[in-house]
């Protein structure tokens, strides 16, 4: 039958197209053309056809949709194959969107089920799900694209379209295309919104596991970026974005920062730890964009706290966290500096002093000292006077604290346990009060010598207290050395409290003393006693052993804790001595009565801050450190974690300190200590002591206190060994070291150079016996990696300094020829630390290949010496001849190479002779070590093509061809070797590597 209505369909065969091509050109034309399109829509769907259907009835046929859709299907079948970035198809994409958003707003108004509307998506999607699978990344693309741009206006449809979309969308995940996984990310998350996980069946996953995988694991950044932007933001995933911060990629970083953090309603919906996470990785950043960005949403926290600097510091942890809340608040002062001007310090805020109002006076005055500021800095702190009364208050307000809990656990019975926790609180609290007023006080201006005389008094005192926590002695020290006039009179103070504490008989009130009085001065002709040479004022030597001997447990126990304080009192005031031991003999008795003896005892605690104390000492005595040194190395292999962490840190400055002084000339340092400390890492399983260890040696080999080619290997190993992949303090350090290392000098480029061959075998062993859940760089990045450490253009030029690093590739080529000769190398460079190989298959034919395949990236010099480039042309020239390549690849490899020599070395190469070369003894070892002992006539008659046939020795070769002994390898391509047949090379005992997201 004839159709129902009269509209001409075959108008739209030049309608659409016309609505296509105005909205290619122009966005601003697509609501126009959407309304235009719409109503070419309705009138297709008005065209029926009625045909009749046997005895039911009949039948109606869509002939106007049906038209429509192909017409409209023709168009975007032209825009699928267009590549990415075309402005025309970009366009075309979102029309399209803003067009299915156009049918799903009308077919709400008329809430029809089944509409030409929906039936019209249907057909849409369909056809977009066909390109999923095509070969064409183009394609796969473009509807991928058109999707995620159309899927969150999809609007009901039918289930069984929706699971097709879903898993097509979910395979999509793995495309090859980053740009198709992209979208595919962006489309997913619209779908996420609404899936409802009780709806899943058993072995499905929910979209958003699907795409956290994608946002830690993808290894493309557009992907990570697309999934951090459009996963939905929930308690759920929040803490997996905040991962983000750690991301690879800058803009990514910037985008937690600028994008993510601000669609909170208020920083306390993160918890304290995500608050200092944000805080101290945002502003610590490299990348300065993203250091502005954290600023930035500081500032907002700001504004959401109302301007209250109080309350914004209380999204802390002050008391445990003190320099994130520092940071954030210096952070503000330059991004708010409003409210900087609405800051006030008057003498309320003085007197009712709490920990995040000490924190912000702090802050303030050193946000003033950095920005030169001194008026407002005169007019923010008090006078010293005032400054000693506040701080006076808080340490007898500190006491009576401390004396109301300690009568509260005496009761013990239990009922008081909350009071005694918030006495706890309140007892931090003071006692982070008092560190933050201590140090005001080193900005403070002594001239008043009345305020000098209070201040004075009150740390003093505060020093010589037995309740002062120990975190307050080292602020103590510094403010006293500030108000000192010389070092000496610092260290008798302090050996005078040392004498006060160990002397003290305390008694039933002593806690009762207030700490506050006093009124001593510091004058240069001060009445302070001296100790004598050979012990504590007031307090021998015998008497104290005897005393010792003579106490009951408790007595020993409380005598500990005194000499544990005095001793933290002995480290600080040593950390701030800079003259030496001999000019200071008040330290004498010092050392031969507390530090000594703390030496010997077997408490941990002691002998730990002993023998930091003996190493301080060490530092401004040479004697006593050549006296002293061999305790310590003592201590490095017994002692435990904690204690060897201290002994090395000590080993290391003492080296670093007196230099060759120590023990005489390098090679006796490299024989005598460093393959000691070489062995301790190899046996070491702490990260903390493999790091420490790894950062001593790259200090001392910077510094060329260290030159043993044996420790420069090792610390190459454990850079890119697969066992010291969660180790990132140590990967860290070595990142830094050993490009600083080689570009720093030409003769640590040179000395790179020497161990290139025997590290590359030890790594290619390493990442032959690795185990499956392990992972590490492979032999050729790795080749690649020492090549560009050794590049001698990157060298950092001293002025009037020799520069000889213009051969060291050169020399590299050699080595690496030499090992393509050499089918012995790895026997010989397994010697020490790494044990020797009996499997002689350790030399594959990949090996062969990696090498040639690093000639490539050699950088050859302008010039070099006759007898260096002629050695390198008589490897070069007889290789293929003497050891040929197994596959063609390796030997074009090697060609490319050898043809790129020749070019640049034609005019030096002009009157090579071998025969004549063959007897000139400068050429005898190399001859030798190829194994030529009648070298044919072979000149260089300029460049070589590439190629094979003219380099390979025919069958027919003349009489005088030379002898040859046949070194290379027969050998397949590289297989793992079963572990009853490996070998295995002792690495520090490192931990498995880091399998975790994709971080910084």
């Amino acid at each position: 039958m004839a159709p129902r209505a009269t509209f001409d369909l075959d108008a739209l065969a030049t309608s659409i197209p016309t609505i296509f091509d105005q909205a290619q050109s122009s966005a601003a034309t697509h609501r126009k053309n959407c309304v235009a399109l719409y109503k070419l829509q309705s009138a297709s769907a008005a065209v029926v056809e009625t045909a009749e259907k046997g005895r039911k009835g009949e039948e109606v046929r869509l002939v106007g949709e049906k038209v429509f859709t192909e017409i409209f299907l023709n168009m975007l079948n032209r825009v699928i194959v267009v590549k990415k970035g075309t402005p025309n198809a970009d366009r075309i994409v979102k029309f399209v969107a803003n067009y299915i958003k156009f049918l799903n707003d009308k077919n709400v108004e008329d809430n029809d089920d089944d509409s030409s509307t929906t039936r019209f998506v249907a057909r849409l999607l369909k056809h977009f799900l066909k390109g999923f699978q095509a070969k064409s990344k183009d394609v796969r693309f473009r509807c991928l694209n058109f999707v995620s741009d159309i899927v969150s206006s999809l609007g009901e449809i039918d289930q069984d379209l929706y699971s097709e979309l879903r898993t097509s969308l979910l395979e999509r995940l793995c495309d090859k295309e980053s740009l198709v996984r992209a979208h595919c990310v962006a489309a997913l998350s619209k779908l996420a919104t609404s899936e409802d996980p009780n709806d899943l069946e058993d072995d499905e996953q929910p979209i958003v596991t699907s795409l956290l995988d994608r946002l830690f694991y993808d290894p493309a950044v557009e992907v990570r970026r697309a999934a951090f932007i459009h996963i939905p933001f929930t308690p759920a995933t929040l803490p997996a974005l905040l991962t983000r911060s750690r991301d690879v990629d800058a803009v990514t970083r910037k985008l937690v920062y600028a994008t993510v953090l601000p669609r909170l309603a208020h920083p306390k919906q993160l918890t304290i730890a995500q608050r200092e996470q944000i805080v101290q990785q945002g502003l610590g950043d490299r990348e300065e964009a993203v250091r502005v960005a954290a600023a930035k949403l500081l500032g907002s926290w700001v504004d959401l706290c109302e301007g209250d600097l109080t309350a914004f510091l209380q999204l802390f942890d002050v008391r445990m966290t003190t320099e994130v809340a520092l940071d954030a608040l210096k952070s503000v002062f330059v991004t708010r500096a409003e409210v900087v001007q609405e800051v006030e310090f008057d003498d309320m805020f003085w007197s009712k002093l709490q920990t995040e109002t000490a924190l912000l006076a702090r802050a303030f005055v050193e946000h003033c000292i950095d920005t030169d500021d001194q008026a407002r800095l005169e007019a923010t702190l008090p006078v010293v006077t005032a400054l000693a009364f506040h701080l006076q208050t808080q340490c007898n307000s500190f006491l009576e604290i401390l004396q109301d809990a300690e009568a509260m656990r005496l009761q013990g019975d239990g009922e008081n346990d909350d009071e005694v926790e918030t006495r706890e609180e309140q007892l931090a609290d003071a006692e982070f009060v008092m560190s933050e007023l201590l140090h005001l006080a080193l900005h403070l201006d002594y001239t008043d010598e009345i305020g000098r005389r209070k201040m004075f008094g009150v740390v003093r005192n505060m020093l010589a207290h037995p309740e002062l926590p120990e975190s307050l002695i080292t602020s103590c020290i510094g403010v006293l050395s500030v108000m000192s006039p010389n070092e000496r009179d610092l260290i008798r103070l302090v050996v005078e409290i040392i004498s006060e504490l160990r002397d003290r008989n305390p008694g039933p009130g002593a806690d009762d003393e207030d700490m506050g009085a006093g009124d001593e001065t510091m004058d240069g002709e001060s009445t302070i006693v001296t100790a004598g040479p050979t012990g504590i004022p007031g307090r021998s030597r015998s008497r104290s052993r005897r005393d010792l001997h003579e106490m009951s447990p408790e007595e020993k126990a409380e005598a500990d804790v005194t000499d544990l304080r005095c001793l933290c009192l002995c480290i600080a005031v040593l950390e701030r001595v800079h003259g030496s031991f001999e000019e200071n003999s008040t330290l004498e008795g010092v050392l031969a009565d507390l530090i000594i003896p703390s030496v010997k005892r077997k408490e941990l605690a002691l002998r730990e801050k002993g023998l930091l104390g003996l190493g301080l000492c060490c530092l401004i005595a040479k004697n006593m450190a050549l006296s002293s040194f061999q305790l310590f190395l003592s201590q490095v292999k017994s002692a435990p974690e904690s204690l060897r962490i201290k002994v090395l840190q000590v080993i290391f400055d003492i080296m670093m300190t007196y230099e060759k002084d120590l023990l005489g000339s390098v090679e006796e340092i490299g024989g005598r200590v460093i393959a000691f400390l070489m062995q301790v890492l190899e046996a070491e399983e702490s990260k903390g002591v493999q790091a420490l260890i790894c950062l001593g040696l790259s200090k001392l080999m910077l510094f060329g206190l260290v030159t043993d080619e044996r420790v420069l290997t090792s610390l190459i190993l454990a850079y890119v060994s697969p066992v010291s992949a969660e180790n990132q303090e140590l990967r860290q350090c070595l990142a830094y070291f050993l490009p600083v290392y080689c570009y720093s000098s030409p003769a640590n480029q040179s000395r790179m150079q020497a161990i290139f061959i025997a590290a590359f075998d030890l790594v290619t062993r390493v990442y032959d016996e690795m185990e499956d859940d392990q992972d590490m760089i492979a032999p050729l990045q790795f080749g690649q990696l020492l090549i560009d450490w050794t590049d001698p253009s990157k060298v950092v030029g001293l002025p009037n300094a020799p520069n000889d690093s213009s051969v060291v590739h050169v020399n590299l080529a050699i080595d690496i020829l030499k090992a393509l000769y050499d089918n012995d190398r790895a026997r010989k460079s397994l010697t020490w630390p790494f044990s020797a190989s009996n499997d002689d298959s350790f030399c594959l034919a990949e090996d062969r290949k990696t090498l040639c395949q690093l000639l490539a990236k050699l950088v050859l010099p302008p010039d070099a010496e006759q007898p260096v480039l002629y050695t390198l042309y008589i490897l070069v020239a007889n290789l293929i001849e003497l050891c040929p390549f197994e596959d063609t690849a390796t030997d074009k490899a090697f060609l490319r190479f050898k043809a790129r020599l020749e070019k640049h070395f034609s005019a030096m190469l002009r009157d090579y002779d071998e025969q004549a070369c063959f007897q000139e003894e400068a050429y005898e070892e190399v001859f030798e070590f190829i194994g030529i002992t009648r070298p044919k006539q072979r000149r260089f008659e300029g460049q070589v093509t590439a190629d094979a046939s003219a380099v390979l020795p025919s069958d027919g070769e003349a009489e005088g061809a030379p002898s040859k002994v046949k070194r290379g390898r027969q050998s397949t391509k590289r297989k793992r070797l079963p572990k009853s047949q490996a070998t295995k090379v002792p690495v520090p005992r490192l931990p498995r590597p880091n399998l975790s997201p994709k971080t910084t």
